[in-house]
């Protein structure tokens, strides 16, 4: 890694749940010292509202947020490559660091099925984020 700041993407299926939670926890706990960006193999037509309200209850406003298509040049430029769920959807790049975390998938899951896996993510990004900034 270079003197620039580290880079991540997270990546799941439809970037609607568990990436967009990946990805506001990382924004928010890394206070503009992490590039953050996420997206998805087949994008959904909006954020999941479960995710979304579980978010909300930790402070963390992700409705802005809309789901991206999952492109060679993001995986490129992230220094670490967090899939969720794609598969052999996801590119592979050399030299990259790539973490495979296996969750629940929340999509059509209400909001009290999508606390554990929002709890869940918040500590795999905690432990990420400390290992990016170390």
């Amino acid at each position: 890694m270079s003197d620039s700041k580290p880079s991540v993407i997270f990546v799941c299926v439809h970037n609607a749940g568990r990436s967009q939670m990946a990805a506001g926890y990382m924004a928010h706990l890394g206070q503009g010292r992490v590039e953050v960006r996420s997206a998805g193999s087949m994008p959904a037509d909006q954020i999941n509202p479960a995710a979304v309200e579980a978010m909300l209850e930790e402070g963390i406003d992700i409705r802005a947020e809309q789901p991206k298509v999952l492109t060679p040049e993001a995986v490129q430029a992230s220094d670490a490559v967090i899939t969720m769920g794609c598969g052999d959807a996801c590119p592979y790049y050399p030299g990259k660091r790539y973490e495979d975390w296996k969750l629940d998938d929340p999509a059509g899951q209400g909001v009290e099925a999508v606390r554990p896996i929002r709890d869940e993510i918040r500590g795999r990004v905690e432990a990420l984020l400390a290992d990016l900034l170390a």
